[in-house]
């Protein structure tokens, strides 16, 4: 079983749209796939809710108490992704992180949203296992927008971190609406989505290596 932590010290970054995506696209490949739910707000749950009658279904686990969900996780599950509370930071997480394969911290280009992750890798780099370089920490830049001064200014900033940009996956509303669904961007076979789709290759190959 493998495990991948989602999480980040601010909300609307887009939290839930990684893990969720992650969740499908690991259901989608016949993968016994759980959605460990840790956000009092319940996205990701009703998201799978409204998988629930779709062959590539996800199990949401309510873990929002944080001490007894590895308890109720099924013995044959083959990914868990862990959608955390926002605003918490590595203190908050300590059962998350003892059970973590993989760390993806998203976060959006601006000024804002860095100074956030930047209090909260802080707190992550005391943790023994990321300060060993033994749990990997991936971040990944949501709602970019490659050609803007933005999106590359932020770039430049995140190059010095110790943790690497996983992928960079653009702007869109495409994700809103998937969400409210239960779908994800790999449901989809069209032309349309097939470049959004190639967003998230680098961060599938980083987690393969995990």
């Amino acid at each position: 079983m493998k495990t991948i932590l989602v999480a980040g010290s601010k909300g609307g970054v887009g939290k839930t749209t990684v893990a969720t995506h992650l969740a499908a696209h690991s259901a989608l490949r016949g993968r016994r796939t759980v959605l460990a739910d840790a956000d009092p707000q319940g996205s990701a749950t009703r998201w799978a809710e409204r998988r629930a009658a779709l062959d590539s279904a996800v199990l949401p686990l309510d873990a929002s108490g944080r001490r007894a969900w590895q308890s109720r996780l099924p013995p044959d599950a083959d990914l868990v992704v862990v959608d955390a509370p926002a605003g918490a930071l590595a203190a908050d997480l300590g059962g998350f992180l003892d059970q973590a394969d993989a760390v993806v911290v998203p976060l959006q280009p601006s000024a804002l949203d860095i100074e956030a992750t930047v209090a909260f890798l802080n707190t992550l780099a005391k943790v023994p296992r990321v300060h060993a370089r033994k749990l990997p920490v991936g971040l990944v830049l949501n709602r970019a927008k490659p050609w803007t001064n933005t999106s590359q200014q932020a770039l430049q900033m995140l190059e010095g971190w110790p943790y690497p940009v996983v992928a960079q996956l653009r702007d869109t509303q495409a994700y809103v609406v998937l969400v409210g669904l239960g779908r994800s961007l790999f449901d989809y076979h069209s032309a349309q989505v097939r470049d959004h789709q190639a967003d998230w290759e680098p961060l599938l190959q980083w987690l393969g290596q995990a």
